[in-house]
């Protein structure tokens, strides 16, 4: 079983800073959106406020959104959950597991909805998925088998992948759990992980040295949000080191990365929608299960491909969501 450690670049994108107005003499709901990430574009697509329109709710008409991001700077988070419970906002929404520690923390008794964390039990932010307990519910982007399968799809595109490299925080509080989980799916397919501790970005290339002189010869990538800011650099120091990638996110792919696979960001959009619906219309966290991803999208770059000198088989190629060429 494998998990994310936070959520994709793109769930970052589900809500954008728009100007509003609210009608005269309707109920406002006020949605607290916490990120560990940076502030979208406010010109950006929000698949989550269409997900929301199509449910009723209409921004500057019954909801409107109180925006608060760390840009990547972690320790701001506790302040940025604190501002969203001081202005009583009616329910929060979460992208990251440090968003959320940081959110449960602050209150138990405002609603919080996950919009993507990698997992919430071993995270303590709920008791179960079936029966989360508290204030949180959500969507967790764990399932059985994905880290095997992510390596299993890495080595079938490149069969000569022997040592990967993958990047982890040491200050995230579930790496170790990461560690064991990649440990052993690797092993089960005959793979060998060299762990490549980097806590900032300027620790990049000094790893990715590291990694060479260790012999690695293909690249891991979980979506922390070190990582994600520093995509295109990372992806950067892959092509320098030929080192073919598999992540968890489309992102690193956009950037220049070989392969993704991971959760259907449409499908998340959608269930988060639903999520704060319901609670906006007055369920509880607690009578809300927490739900696993059932759909996941490969995304293959043959740009990158080329650039690397692999040929990826035609059989996985006709398997991909989406071919960037």
């Amino acid at each position: 079983m494998s998990f994310a450690y936070l959520v994709p670049l793109a769930f970052l994108l589900l809500v954008t800073a728009l100007p509003v107005e609210a009608q005269p003499g309707a109920k406002i709901y006020r949605i607290g959106v916490l990120g560990s990430g940076s502030r979208p574009s406010p010109t950006a697509p929000s698949p989550l406020k269409e997900g929301l329109r199509e449910l009723g709710w209409v921004e500057g008409k019954n909801i409107v959104f109180e925006l608060r991001y760390a840009e990547g700077e972690q320790e701001r988070l506790a302040g940025l959950a604190a501002e969203l419970v001081n202005l009583k906002v009616d329910v929060i929404l979460i992208y990251g597991t440090t968003a959320a520690v940081a959110a449960r923390n602050a209150t138990s008794t405002i609603p919080i909805v996950l919009g993507g964390v990698g997992d919430p039990v071993r995270a303590g932010l709920v008791g179960s998925l079936a029966k989360p307990g508290g204030n949180i519910t959500g969507n967790s982007l764990i399932a059985p088998e994905v880290a095997l399968k992510r390596l299993q799809l890495l080595k079938e595109a490149v069969p000569k992948a022997k040592r990967i490299g993958v990047p982890y925080n040491p200050a995230h509080p579930l790496w170790i759990v990461v560690r064991d989980e990649h440990e052993a799916a690797a092993r089960s397919i005959a793979m060998e992980i060299h762990w490549m501790g980097i806590r900032h970005a300027d620790e990049l290339d000094a790893a990715f040295d590291a990694a060479a002189k260790a012999g690695v010869n293909a690249l891991f990538l979980d979506t922390d949000p070190i990582f994600t800011a520093a995509r295109s650099r990372i992806m950067a120091l892959a092509l320098k080191h030929r080192l073919p990638s598999m992540s968890e996110a489309r992102q690193f792919v956009d950037a220049g990365g070989l392969m993704s696979y991971g959760p259907s960001f449409a499908a998340l959009v959608r269930k988060t929608a639903v999520f704060i619906d319901k609670i906006l219309r007055g369920a509880k966290p607690d009578d809300l299960p927490v739900e696993q991803p059932t759909k996941f999208d490969l995304v293959i770059n043959l740009k990158t491909a080329k650039a690397l000198g692999v040929t990826v088989p035609q059989c996985l190629l006709v398997r991909a969501d989406e071919v960037l060429e």
